[in-house]
């Protein structure tokens, strides 16, 4: 898989901004980075506290460009620039405050084209990586939400989950007159289009499961529902897919269990992407997979954006940096 986006990234030459440029796993990511040649690393932070951290790791960062809010030249054209983004919600005091965090400016730096993409988290909470994303960078034209997805490997074989880290719930979005301006069926729908789309890019050809406790109308109630409808939805939205469900899990990945269960089905037994009914399930969904099932899990992926923009975990290691630098650089 790596191989793959990288070669993708060698042919199209992407700077990624880190937020937390200081952190002792971004600086080794980005000294790797700097070393194979084929992604330009661009770190967030007071210059000499970075320089001072990546010697005292032994980090060859040397020639990597390093960014200060405190310092940034055209902070003046930013707070602008934000200014308008926010249109009224913030003034411009509090647009410069913004973006003294690295969170908010290393999104910005992102917004006026100054990297191609971003990678935080590593102190920072989900919620501080997405919120800035929202307001500043927005979602792209035809996206009403912001959703996530894992891919995950196990030797040869590919899977993807989504949404597994960022909507917790479908609920019908409505106006202030009480009516339904966005369903809780076509959110589902657009976070399934949104997931095959990301499951192309890793080179997969997807065939996309709606996951319920239901198969094909064995089951009853509003969470068989609202499956069922976003499957209708989301096919007539994307009828090159091959999307089927509702269908439980064993109908999607066993095809003697499919067939007899959704006969005819192009997806049921065959499914290699799979969209849960909510974050519940799909945490734990991906979560089984990865600790019982043997499989490496890269993300979350956000989708929806207008630029790629990804969150670590806290937790993470080196290495979850590196590899999820080359997947963020290569959806740019």
């Amino acid at each position: 898989m790596f191989e793959n986006l990288i070669d993708i990234l060698k042919a199209h030459p992407r700077k990624i901004v880190y937020t937390e440029g200081h952190d002792a796993r971004i600086l080794e990511s980005a000294a790797r980075l700097k070393k194979d040649g084929f992604l330009t690393p661009v770190l967030v932070g007071n210059v000499e506290e970075v320089k001072a951290a990546a010697a005292k790791g032994g980090f060859d960062i040397e020639g990597l460009e390093i960014l200060d809010p405190a310092t940034y030249d055209k902070m003046d054209e930013m707070v602008e620039t934000m200014v308008a983004l926010r249109k009224g919600k913030m003034t411009a005091e509090e647009c410069r405050a913004a973006l003294a965090k690295g969170n908010y400016f290393g999104t910005m730096l992102v917004k006026m084209g100054v990297a191609d993409a971003l990678l935080g988290g590593a102190t920072y909470s989900t919620a501080d990586t997405v919120r800035p994303a929202l307001q500043l960078v927005k979602t792209r034209k035809g996206a009403n939400l912001v959703s996530s997805c894992f891919i995950l490997v196990r030797g040869d074989e590919m899977i993807c989950m989504g949404d597994c880290a960022i909507n917790i719930a479908y609920e019908d979005r409505k106006d202030k007159e009480g009516n339904v301006v966005l369903s809780a069926a076509q959110q589902l729908a657009e976070v399934a289009i949104a997931t095959a789309g990301t499951a192309k890019v890793f080179g997969m050809d997807p065939k996309v499961a709606m996951l319920s406790y239901s198969t094909k109308g064995s089951g009853k109630g509003v969470n068989v529902d609202l499956v069922r409808n976003a499957t209708a939805i989301a096919k007539e939205m994307a009828p090159e897919l091959a999307i089927d469900g509702e269908m439980q899990f064993d109908a999607a990945v066993s095809p003697v269990v499919g067939q007899l269960k959704f006969p005819g089905s192009p997806v049921a037994g065959y499914a290699n992407t799979f969209i849960f009914p909510e974050i519940q399930s799909g945490n734990i969904g991906y979560k089984i997979a990865q600790r019982l099932g043997g499989f490496a899990a890269y993300g979350p992926i956000l989708q929806g954006l207008n630029a790629p923009i990804n969150d670590l975990s806290r937790g993470c290691d080196a290495e979850e940096v590196y590899q999820m630098s080359i997947i963020t650089a290569a959806l740019a």
